[in-house]
């Protein structure tokens, strides 16, 4: 079923409503769209992403109310579904609130813009540029943190690791020149 748009009050609610009715303590990250209409690069996105970790008890049957009460979507995803999860990626993954038990974070932009740039969409390249310009990453952090997953990339077969590096190089000289 479709619904929805989310703006970033529609993003609020849904994690007021998550960390009230959890039954427990527990992290959610927020991705994407989520991330980029909180911090204002976007107005609007289709889904609001997130990843449970740990999953707070209960989160999952607030997030069921949540959908229908607010007509929004929402998805489990996370870049290291699509590439290998960077080092320490937890702890640059920027909190934003506390509610109850459940702290809230924005996935680790590296990461994202790193998902980002691997998918490819015209939208993802707009989001990778607004995550630069607005100092969520450094071109060339960006770059040291796809060598330091390569080796992981055998256990992601859709992912071919000479255009994924070829398509970050392209990225990162791209940023570069706006520096």
């Amino acid at each position: 079923m479709h619904r929805g748009s989310s703006d970033a009050a529609k993003v609020r609610e849904l994690m007021r409503r998550v960390g009230e009715e959890a039954r427990g303590s527990g992290r959610v990250y927020l991705v994407g769209g989520a991330s980029a209409v909180l911090i204002g690069w976007r107005e609007t996105t289709l889904d609001v992403d997130l990843k449970l970790d740990p999953e707070p008890p209960g989160a999952f049957e607030a997030i069921a109310r949540a959908k229908d009460a607010l007509d929004i979507n929402v998805e489990l995803a996370a870049p290291d579904e699509f590439i290998p999860p960077l080092p320490d990626w937890q702890a640059r993954s920027l909190f934003i609130k506390r509610h109850g038990g459940v702290g809230f974070y924005h996935y680790d932009f590296y990461a994202q813009a790193l998902a980002k740039i691997e998918r490819g969409h015209d939208l993802d390249h707009r989001d990778v540029v607004a995550m630069h310009d607005l100092e969520l990453i450094d071109p060339g952090r960006l770059a040291g943190f796809l060598t330091s997953i390569e080796p992981g990339l055998l256990r992601y077969p859709a992912v071919d690791p000479r255009v994924f590096r070829a398509k970050v190089d392209a990225a990162v000289a791209a940023l570069r020149e706006t520096d």
